[in-house]
């Protein structure tokens, strides 16, 4: 118990009658009365305004820089960092229903009937009924021009017969296209504490979208009239529609996700995908991405690294029913460099192999470095086969020596 307390209980009854006639005593029971009524006083303030918990920091902002072509990462911030994605997994929807029709499964012109699975469903809808008919090409446009979850619950019934078995085919094509820090739980991408994906992961999804040409109306259009022109989508990517040679993709909100974008554009011969995560407000993603994409077109350029092939001596083989192998230089990517940067190539290669050696083996490599960054690798491969020398083969070469 406080001191001050003690006091004042002492004080009161037989105590404070005791005191009134000491000055001395007098004087602190003034004083204590004057603490007392600070004590009170505080008391009173904190009930009024009360001391507010503190909350966990938000997130930061996760986006990512790619171009498209190349699929080199230009500029990232936390693009590794797992984080719901919201309806951006709507894109694997769309992706694995291109990828459907590229398999002539069925056609953007097909009509499908919509299952049980629309009753009731939540959130953005194009109001479909259980027995509605609809194309697959109108699907797509609900699915990624309006956010459509019923779109996506008929387009996963369509191709995989159910969203438990779509979702497992979701995943097994984030797993293939090197999507490893994504997990999907629905075709419609609602939140789930067990859903989450990457920025960089949404850039390599959105690269292989890219790749669609089948979704390039779907991913664009900014508002489009559907089923008989009874209903009306609008897109939530209004970079459609005030980004000059903007090729779409996907916008998204949800509580748990915040706001998020994954956004193409494209200028000469550069298409960049810019993904943003956990965006605070519906603009401030836009204004991001903008960013991103001035920094990508105005700093960087796609360039061909180039190596002479006439440095490429021949290379000697220990053991082989030849002296050496000439070689061949393996395809050389594009690169996304800074403008201006100078590229330098440095070949890896023994002073020999043994034999055999076989048709296109790697038997070294050049490396292609921007300063001290390693930018890529290419291989460095036999033009022919050289088999291990033989008794009979030495023989065989003896005579045609002698006798040639």
């Amino acid at each position: 118990m406080p001191d001050i307390f003690r006091k004042l209980i002492f004080l009161s009854g037989n105590g404070y009658a005791n005191a009134k006639n000491n000055s001395e005593k007098g004087y602190d029971i003034r004083m204590l009365r004057k603490q007392l009524c600070i004590i009170l006083s505080l008391l009173c303030l904190m009930q009024l305004f009360p001391v507010l918990p503190v909350h966990a920091e938000e997130k930061e902002i996760a986006f990512i820089l790619m171009e498209a072509n190349t699929g080199c990462i230009l500029k990232q911030e936390y693009a590794e960092e797992k984080r719901p994605v919201g309806s951006l997994a709507k894109l694997m929807t769309a992706y694995l229903t291109a990828k459907a029709i590229e398999q002539q499964q069925f056609s953007p012109d097909t009509v499908v009937t919509a299952g049980e699975s629309v009753t009731g469903m939540k959130g953005a809808v194009i109001w479909l009924k259980a027995g509605d008919s609809i194309t697959v090409r109108e699907l797509l446009l609900g699915l990624l021009t309006g956010n459509a979850n019923d779109a996506a619950a008929v387009l996963a019934d369509k191709i995989s017969g159910s969203a438990d078995k779509f979702v497992l085919d979701m995943n097994a094509a984030a797993f293939d296209l090197g999507m490893k820090s994504t997990r999907f739980t629905t075709p419609q991408g609602f939140d789930d504490p067990q859903a989450c994906s990457t920025a960089k992961d949404i850039a390599l999804l959105c690269q292989a979208v890219l790749a669609c040409p089948v979704l390039e109306e779907s991913l664009s259009t900014w508002r489009i009239l559907i089923l008989n022109q009874t209903v009306e989508l609008v897109n939530e990517n209004t970079l459609t529609r005030t980004f000059r040679n903007c090729k779409g993709l996907k916008a998204s909100h949800s509580p748990e996700a915040g706001y998020c974008l994954a956004a193409a554009a494209e200028s000469g011969n550069m298409t960049c995908i810019a993904v943003v995560l956990n965006a605070p407000d519906e603009d401030s993603r836009f204004l991001l991405a903008k960013k991103l994409f001035n920094t990508g077109f105005a700093q960087y350029q796609i360039t061909l690294p180039a190596f002479a092939e006439e440095f490429l001596r021949p290379l000697k083989i220990q053991n082989g029913t030849e002296a050496s192998v000439l070689l061949e230089l393996s395809s050389l990517p594009a690169l996304t460099i800074p403008s201006g940067t100078q590229i330098q190539a440095v070949m890896v290669l023994p002073d020999f192999v043994r034999a055999p050696v076989k048709y296109h083996q790697q038997v070294g490599r050049i490396c292609f470095y921007q300063d001290k960054t390693l930018l890529c690798e290419c291989a460095l491969l036999s033009s022919e086969e050289i088999p291990e020398i033989t008794i009979c083969s030495a023989g065989k070469k003896i005579l045609h020596f002698l006798f040639s």
